[in-house]
C-alpha cells in the first residue's frame, strides 16, 4: 500500500513510527527500542523513532554491499541521469523538505529552505562527475608502453550526520558518494529523522536502484556498527569533537577511510577602521541564525581598540528586535532542539554572569511567538567576556555571543590561533593590507573578508583545521570526489609482430 505527499510516493507505515530505508522502502527492523520525535515549538512528542539493533543494522549495510557491484558498474551516463532528476525533483519540493525540517528541527522555514538551497547546491555540483572522474594518460611513457589513471569507487560508504542540518549536512557527502558509483547507509540524527526518509523516497522516485542509499536509524548501536563492520569502506561524519575523535579513531583502527568534522570556536575580528554598522548586522545573522546552532556560527567577537563600546551597542539594538518563535509562524528565530539543550546553553549564559561577564542583552527569560512548551532561549549579548571563562572555552551552540575586547590586531590573531578549534573566521575591516595579513596568518581552515559566515560553494571544500577535522579531506569539492575514489594507475603494452623473445630481467625505462 502506497500514498503520495507532494508527489513523492510513500510506502505505507505507522504514522508514529519513523523506521529505517532498505532497498528501497521501509525496513522496520526487529529492535522494540525507540526513541521520541519532538516539535522543538511545542515540546510536543510526534513520533518514536525506531533504534536499529546490531542485527538491524548489519542489514540495511548488506544490502548496500549487495547493490554495490552492479552501481559501481553502471555507465557514468546513466548514473548522471539519476543525478539530474533527483535534482529537478528536489528544486520542486524544496518548500517540502523544508517544513520537515523546521517541524523536527524548529529553525525558521526560510532557514529551513536555504539549508536545502545549499546542500543543492552540491547535487549539481555532483551531475558534472564525468569530467570531475578523468583521469590522465602518457602515451609511450617507455618504448610502446603507455600509462594511464583512473578513480574507481570503494564500496559501501556511510554517513553519519548532525541534527543542526538533517538536509544540508547529508548532502555534502552521498551525491558525491553515489555519482562516484558508491553505495550510502545514512545514519541521521535521532533529533530530526524524518528528513532522511524525504529524501530517500526522493531517490527512488528519480531512479536510483534499490540499495544504492539506505537509512539507518539508530544511536550508539548503530555508528559503532558502521564503524567496525568490514564491508564499510568509508565513513564520513559532523558532530561534536569528542564524537568526531571517536569516530575517527575507531574507524581508522578498522581499516575505514574516515573525514570526521569536529567542533568549532568561530572568532570574528573588527578592526577599528571597520564599518560598524555593516558587522553589527553580520554578528546578528552569524550569531544568531538558526538559534546559532550550526558550526559556522560566530561565538566570538573579538573587538578591537576602541570601537568596542559602540559596535556593542549596535548589536544589541538590532539583537533586541528579533522574534523569538515558532518557525512556521512569522518568526526570526525558532527554538532550541530539546529542552536539554536549551538547559544546557542556559547554564553557559548563568556561568558566564557568575565569573563576571555583563549580560547585555538576555534571553532566558524571552517571550516566545509560539507555543509555551517548546524549548525556547532568545538571544543572548555578553560583554567582557574574558579567555578563560566557559562561555568562550566551550562550544555552546546556541543564540549567545560574546565579546572580547583587545587593544591590537596581533592580540586578535593571537587569541583565534591559541584556540584549540579552527573551523571558521572572520575579518572585518576596510584596509585591504591587514585583510591579506589575516587570511595568511590565522590557523584556521576557512577564513571571511567582510564575510560573517565563509561556508564555501560546493565546488569548493568545507572543512576546518586543528581539532574541528580528524581526517586529510574536507567536505564536498574536489576533496569529496578524491575522499569517495581511490586511484588506479594502468600500466600497458599491446605486443605487435615484431616483438623480441623472453627476457627475465627487471624491466627499465627505454
Amino acid at each position: 500500500m502506497s500514498h503520495q505527499i507532494g508527489g513523492v510516493t510513500q510506502t505505507a507505515q505507522p504514522s508514529t513510527t519513523i523506521s529505517h530505508w532498505l532497498d528501497n522502502d521501509f525496513f522496520p527492523g526487529t529492535s522494540t527500542t525507540t526513541a521520541p520525535v519532538t516539535n522543538p515549538a511545542t515540546g510536543e512528542v510526534t513520533a518514536d523513532l525506531a533504534l536499529a539493533s546490531a542485527h538491524d543494522a548489519k542489514a540495511v549495510i548488506d544490502a548496500a554491499a549487495a547493490a554495490f557491484p552492479s552501481w559501481r558498474d553502471t555507465s557514468l551516463a546513466k548514473r548522471t541521469q539519476v543525478l539530474f532528476r533527483f535534482r529537478e525533483l528536489l528544486n520542486e519540493r524544496k518548500e517540502e523538505l523544508a517544513a520537515i525540517i523546521t517541524g523536527e528541527h524548529g529553525k525558521v522555514l526560510s532557514d529551513a529552505l536555504g539549508e536545502v538551497t545549499r546542500g543543492q547546491e552540491v547535487v549539481e555540483f555532483a551531475c558534472g562527475i564525468p569530467h570531475l572522474l578523468k583521469g590522465g594518460f602518457t602515451e609511450n611513457a617507455s618504448t610502446n608502453v603507455d600509462v594511464y589513471s583512473i578513480r574507481q569507487p570503494l564500496g559501501p560508504v556511510a554517513v553519519i550526520s548532525p541534527f543542526n542540518f538533517p538536509a544540508m549536512v547529508p548532502m555534502w557527502f552521498f551525491p558525491i558518494a553515489i555519482a562516484t558509483g558508491n553505495t550510502v547507509v545514512l545514519k541521521p540524527s535521532e533529533k530530526d529523522p524524518s528528513a532522511s526518509l524525504w529524501l530517500a523516497e526522493l531517490w527512488k522516485e528519480a531512479g536510483l536502484p534499490a540499495g544504492v542509499f539506505n537509512v539507518l536509524q539508530g544511536d550508539k548501536t548503530a555508528v559503532d556498527e558502521l564503524l567496525t563492520n568490514p564491508k564499510i569502506a568509508a565513513v564520513s561524519f559532523v558532530g561534536s569533537t569528542p564524537i568526531a575523535q571517536y569516530v575517527y579513531t575507531t574507524g581508522t583502527a578498522a581499516g575505514k577511510r574516515v573525514q570526521a568534522l569536529g567542533g568549532a570556536k568561530n572568532h570574528a575580528v573588527i578592526l577599528p577602521d571597520a564599518d560598524l554598522d555593516l558587522a553589527a548586522d553580520a554578528m546578528v545573522n552569524a550569531g544568531f541564525g538558526s538559534a546559532g546552532e550550526r558550526c559556522m556560527a560566530i561565538s566570538a567577537v573579538v573587538a578591537v581598540g576602541p570601537i568596542a563600546d559602540a559596535l556593542v551597542a549596535k548589536i544589541a539594538e538590532r539583537a533586541h528586535g528579533i522574534k523569538t518563535g515558532d518557525g512556521t509562524q512569522d518568526s526570526d528565530m525558532g527554538p532550541l532542539v530539546t529542552q536539554a539543550h536549551r538547559d544546557n546553553v542556559a547554564s553557559y549564559v548563568d556561568a558566564g554572569e557568575a565569573d563576571g561577564a555583563k549580560v547585555v542583552l538576555d534571553g532566558r527569560g524571552v517571550a516566545p511567538h509560539g507555543g509555551q512548551g517548546g524549548f525556547w532561549l532568545g538571544p543572548t549579548l555578553l560583554d567582557d567576556v574574558t579567555p578563560e571563562m566557559s562561555v568562550y572555552t566551550d562550544e555552546i551552540f546556541g543564540p549567545v555571543l560574546s565579546v572580547l575586547r583587545v587593544e591590537t590586531y596581533d592580540q586578535a590573531v593571537d587569541l583565534i590561533n591559541s584556540n584549540p578549534y579552527g573551523n571558521g573566521t572572520a575579518i572585518f575591516t576596510n584596509d585591504g593590507g591587514a585583510a591579506r595579513r589575516f587570511q595568511n596568518e590565522v590557523t584556521v581552515g576557512m577564513v571571511g573578508i567582510n564575510v560573517p559566515i565563509p561556508v564555501p560553494m560546493a565546488y569548493y571544500s568545507f572543512g576546518g583545521w586543528k581539532s574541528s577535522l580528524f581526517g586529510d579531506t574536507h567536505a564536498h569539492g574536489m576533496d569529496g570526489v578524491h575522499f569517495f575514489t581511490r586511484q588506479k594507475t594502468i600500466t600497458q603494452r599491446w605486443l605487435d609482430p615484431s616483438h623480441g623473445g623472453i627476457n627475465l630481467g627487471f624491466p627499465q625505462n627505454g
